[in-house]
């Protein structure tokens, strides 16, 4: 069956193209050092796995709360609204709000494939062009798993956000290559790490914990190679230049933070979109959540440079300052560790289940 036929709202309303500016660049030294790209090239070879193998898609995923997450995570629990739906009702509310959520990371996959082919052509080194081939594959092997999870299990997607449909746009049609680096591997997969992170440590549902714990294992390299790049390449920039990409960063990080009222969703099942949307605005946990979101980029940024007067303005004004002193390397390497850790939790589960 086609996906298409999944989505609760008209893909034709919004599907996009949109021109890309590229420039292509060839280089003919071939050991030009970068051994710090070099070893992650290594470890990104290494570390290749099989969307259709590693996971165990036989696995059950309740219809009404696929990802097995608890009620307070929905940002009108408890409130009037909440407590005048029937239990039906909330187990819709659940099933959407969860494939609306899964959609935009399929959708965001996507658009880090193309990113990430468009940095092979773009940058400058060997190191750098070797090591993005090797995301290429990740990024289209993470859009298979979320495909399958939504297409088998979930039976149900949303088209993309107009918002990451414009980030997504900014970030792939600059010609700059390390613009396309700063909006893919620093901002989108940074925000990404974070939402991802929610739902392996807090489903109950292992398969869908499972996806999330080894995307997060490929991304954790994703972003770690946005910072070896640009911490580089920062330095060496004009004071026009750097301001350009903070404005970028401020921007960026503000339609992010905003995009999270999933407004499309309430739409679609027929509630009272501004009560909720409302809700969203008021609940604790959307708060605390929107400013964790923040918990992967913050330091990321500061790390390469980017820490002008706007910058830390804008994140002060967010209320997520406290992340920059964050050790993002030791967030990273423990996503390698947990993911280990769910094959190990697979291998149990699997002899469990033979006996």
């Amino acid at each position: 069956m086609s996906t298409q036929f999944l989505y609760r709202l008209p893909v034709e309303q919004t599907q996009w193209k949109f021109e890309g500016q590229t420039t292509t660049s060839f280089t003919w030294e071939y050991d030009d050092g970068g051994a710090d790209l070099l070893k992650l090239y290594g470890k990104g070879k290494k570390q290749q796995w099989d969307a259709a193998e590693r996971l165990d898609w036989s696995l059950p995923v309740d219809p009404d709360n696929p990802m097995g997450l608890d009620d307070r995570t929905i940002a009108i629990y408890n409130t009037p609204l909440w407590n005048r739906l029937s239990d039906k009702d909330r187990a819709h509310v659940r099933r959407n709000l969860q494939s609306h959520t899964l959609s935009q990371f399929m959708h965001g996959e996507q658009g880090a494939l193309i990113a990430t082919s468009k940095i092979v052509q773009t940058v400058p080194s060997v190191p750098a062009k070797f090591y993005a081939a090797t995301q290429v594959m990740d990024e289209a092997r993470h859009v298979e798993a979320y495909a399958r999870l939504l297409h088998e299990k979930v039976k149900l997607a949303y088209p993309i956000t107009k918002t990451l449909a414009l980030l997504l746009e900014s970030t792939i049609s600059d010609r700059r290559w390390d613009m396309t680096y700063l909006g893919m591997q620093v901002l989108i997969e940074g925000l990404a790490l974070a939402a991802f992170q929610r739902i392996r440590d807090t489903s109950s549902n292992t398969l869908a914990a499972g996806v999330n714990a080894y995307v997060m294992q490929d991304e954790a390299r994703h972003v770690a190679f946005g910072r070896l790049a640009l911490r580089d390449y920062y330095p060496h920039l004009t004071d026009a230049e750097r301001d350009e990409r903070e404005e970028f960063v401020v921007e960026a990080c503000y339609h992010m933070r905003d995009r999270f009222n999933q407004g499309e969703v309430w739409e679609n099942l027929g509630l009272p979109v501004q009560e909720c949307v409302e809700a969203v605005e008021k609940s604790e946990y959307m708060r605390l959540f929107r400013t964790r979101l923040f918990s992967r980029i913050v330091p990321t940024v500061k790390d390469i440079g980017l820490w002008g007067p706007r910058v830390r303005k804008a994140y002060e004004d967010m209320g997520v300052m406290e992340f920059s002193t964050v050790d993002a390397q030791a967030m990273l390497d423990n996503d390698g560790r947990v993911a280990e850790e769910f094959d190990a939790k697979m291998f149990v589960d699997k002899a469990l289940g033979a006996r």
